[in-house]
């Protein structure tokens, strides 16, 4: 079995694919052009974000039995055809749910408690105590909307600050220990912390609008770990701008290109976010600890060995 490498990930998963006879090969600079012209040689691909496997790719790809997608989203491969050409499609959310949860209430700490203004300004020699006051977590109602890896990883860790968490997600049955599952109205009703934790679809694109928020009966703080296409960004500078929403935490944005590599649209609600202090932005990064990088990798292979392991024992 032939794969090909398009992104650099750690290492073990050549190593350990390798032991196993699969036979690798990497292309981290070739276009898509490039890829499409070779992808007939190969039966599987494993992947981050650099190109887009779009129906043309996929029915050029004549052979290919998987995708592996080193991470969770798979917005950037056209499913659907993909599912119609027999193409076993991975992904390895349980991987980077770690450090998801933990940038979540990392962002939440930070903007409510006003940590990083706080140190600035007495690094600047300015020391202001009541104008810092900050905002508890404890007793907070939050609301997840998403309840898979990332979600889950996170209610367990806000119920550790006395946070009493709700979700609203399309599959019925999820409550647990750490959370409990609500109506997509009654989250709206109480929940005074929005958290994003789903995936970028037809369905979820531009999920938080203007309408979505005016629904929001409290005003609320704001978190987006999962896309920056789930929110319109215009209608929540508006809503900070208002105060409908208290403070945004948003480690993903609107304007970022698909491989996620850097932003590729700038207008004034972009630097409103970048401007303001009731904002705290970073660059794509939740998922992106040195224990998550190993952790996802050993998922897709511990997936890729499992799918195809009659691979490898038939070679001995």
């Amino acid at each position: 079995m032939k794969i090909l490498l398009l992104d650099k990930n750690h290492p073990l998963i050549t190593d350990q694919l390798l032991a196993k006879n699969f036979i690798l090969e990497e292309d981290f600079t070739s276009s898509y052009d490039e890829v499409c012209r070779k992808i007939k040689n190969y039966d599987g691909i494993i992947i981050r974000s650099r190109i887009p496997l779009d129906k043309n790719f996929l029915e050029q790809a004549k052979n290919l039995r998987f995708i592996a997608r080193v991470g969770a989203g798979m917005e950037n491969i056209d499913i659907p055809v993909a599912q119609n050409l027999g193409i076993q499609l991975i992904n390895s959310p349980e991987g980077n749910r770690d450090s998801v949860a933990e940038h979540v209430v990392g962002m939440l700490l930070i903007l409510m408690n006003r940590l990083f203004i706080a140190s600035q300004e007495v690094k600047n020699g300015i020391w202001l105590r009541e104008e810092n006051r900050g905002d508890e977590l404890l007793g907070k109602t939050v609301g997840l909307i998403g309840y898979g890896n990332m979600g889950k990883a996170t209610a367990k860790r806000l119920s550790g600050f006395g946070c009493n968490v709700i979700f609203h997600d399309i599959l019925p049955g999820l409550s647990d220990e750490y959370a409990t599952q609500v109506s997509l109205d009654e989250l709206k009703e109480r929940a005074e912390v929005l958290s994003l934790h789903i995936p970028l679809t037809e369905e979820t694109s531009y999920l938080i609008d203007k309408k979505f928020i005016s629904e929001m009966k409290n005003g609320f703080y704001f978190v987006n770990t999962a896309r920056g296409k789930n929110v319109e960004t215009k209608s929540l500078v508006e809503a900070i701008k208002s105060g409908k929403v208290k403070g945004a935490c948003l480690d993903v944005l609107e304007y970022e290109k698909s491989s996620f590599e850097k932003l590729e649209t700038e207008n004034e609600d972009l630097q409103f976010l970048l401007e303001s202090d009731k904002v705290i932005v970073t660059p794509h990064i939740a998922g992106w600890t040195i224990q998550s990088k190993e952790k996802l990798a050993q998922v897709i292979v511990d997936k890729i060995l499992a799918q195809f392991s009659d691979h490898f024992q038939s070679i001995h």
